[in-house]
């Protein structure tokens, strides 16, 4: 059920811009600061299930944790009645699928944009090996 024309909590939801595996994402206005925003929506029929609902929650913790500029800033983590969604920065343009030809022959434009967003996908692990390789030879913060 799309939730374009509805309110949740303070956003008024004026665009679907995707679905996945984890929910759909809406374009929205938030109606308290006058910004446009992402709602990631957890379905209703994923909400009741505890493993989905700490898989979504654990996907906002490890955005939340990052700060970096190809990857998006979380802004919350909001419930209204039964809805579980996270708000994010919308970040405008091309849709991988777009971007890239139907037969997948790479333009050198796309081909350099993969390799960018590879090395950018890369890149939490990677920091994610460093904190922990800092936290074993230092041991946990006083």
């Amino acid at each position: 059920m799309s939730l374009v024309g509805r309110t949740l909590a303070h956003y008024e939801i004026t665009g679907i811009l995707g679905s996945g595996g984890m929910g759909e994402v809406y374009r929205a206005t938030d109606t308290r600061v006058g910004r446009d925003v992402a709602l990631k929506v957890l379905p209703a029929s994923m909400a009741g299930d505890p493993d989905r609902l700490r898989r979504f929650r654990q996907e906002a913790r490890s955005v939340a944790a990052l700060n970096h500029p190809h990857i998006v800033t979380l802004h919350s983590v909001e419930r209204e009645g039964d809805v579980e969604f996270l708000t994010m920065e919308v970040v405008d343009g091309d849709t991988l699928d777009r971007a890239i030809p139907e037969k997948g022959a790479a333009s050198r434009e796309s081909a350099r944009n993969c390799r960018g967003t590879a090395r950018d996908r890369r890149w939490p692990a990677d920091r994610e090996r460093i904190e922990r390789a800092e936290f074993s030879k230092s041991g946990p913060a006083a």
